[in-house]
């Protein structure tokens, strides 16, 4: 079931502020909504301004702390804005999870065109290095440490888990990661990614799990022969958001059930 955590909340996440992008739908949706319920302040940014606001209600119904913002990750203005706006807010930034992006149909080198790859590595690529670069300059204005978490996918780790754009984009998201981690560790900023596999009723897979063609095969690449569960994901995002992780950074993390063993 969507939004129920295992086990009672031990409130991980404190009294920290948590950016989560793409937090309008899906594992952005679960994750803000998991990370306010173990006590984190959530600013909720998504391109949809209607799902983020939807997201950002729930955990206010819920008695929590959360305010949506609508964000173009492709753009540094929308990016600036949306620190800027958790400061005021909430008068710091411990967290930013880089989660928003998207898919390109499994569009092969030669049905891609520069329209397509311009926009899928605008998005999922220069997205997360602007979340990257503006939350490294908050965390050092603050002289504070501060959490990176990037969401890459299986595509990053090899080819097959989707189109020419689309894996070529998370491929880079791996570099950053590791590139930011190696350059701040010494500042007290963690960097982690995490690569999921087939994760279902997302707002990207849900119409290939309608598709019993695409659904087979990808079921049949995993060996525990199903999609994963976004509070799965979220789980594992809680995890590194928290001091429990506090000696782990510049790392990728698969949580694929299997598929990239």
């Amino acid at each position: 079931m969507l939004y129920k955590l295992k086990g009672d909340h031990i409130n991980r996440l404190n009294e920290k502020v948590v950016v989560i992008t793409g937090a309008g739908s899906g594992i952005g949706k679960e994750t803000a909504i998991i990370f306010a319920r173990e006590g984190a302040k959530v600013v909720c940014s998504d391109y949809n301004e209607n799902t983020a606001n939807e997201t950002a209600n729930i955990i206010r119904n819920e008695g929590k702390e959360a305010i949506s913002v609508k964000v173009d990750i492709s753009n540094w203005e929308d990016i600036d804005n949306m620190i800027n706006q958790t400061v005021s807010n909430y008068g710091k930034l411990d967290v930013i999870i880089n989660n928003a992006g998207i898919f390109d149909d499994f569009k092969t080198l030669l049905d891609t065109d520069e329209e397509l790859w311009n926009r899928v590595i605008n998005t999922n690529l220069k997205g997360i290095f602007y979340g990257c670069k503006r939350a490294v300059q908050e965390f050092l204005k603050q002289n504070s440490n501060g959490n990176i978490i990037n969401v890459a996918s299986v595509a990053s780790l090899g080819a097959m888990a989707g189109g020419i754009s689309y894996t070529s984009s998370k491929h880079g998201v791996i570099g950053i990661t590791k590139q930011v981690a190696c350059e701040y560790a010494t500042k007290g900023i963690r960097v982690n990614a995490i690569c999921p596999g087939g994760i279902g009723k997302t707002g990207m897979t849900q119409p290939f799990m309608e598709d019993k063609e695409i659904e087979k095969i990808i079921t049949s690449k995993v060996p525990m022969s199903r999609w994963g569960k976004t509070e799965e994901v979220s789980n594992l995002l809680l995890f590194l958001a928290s001091d429990d992780s506090s000696f782990i950074t510049g790392t990728c993390i698969r949580v694929d059930g299997g598929w990239r063993s």
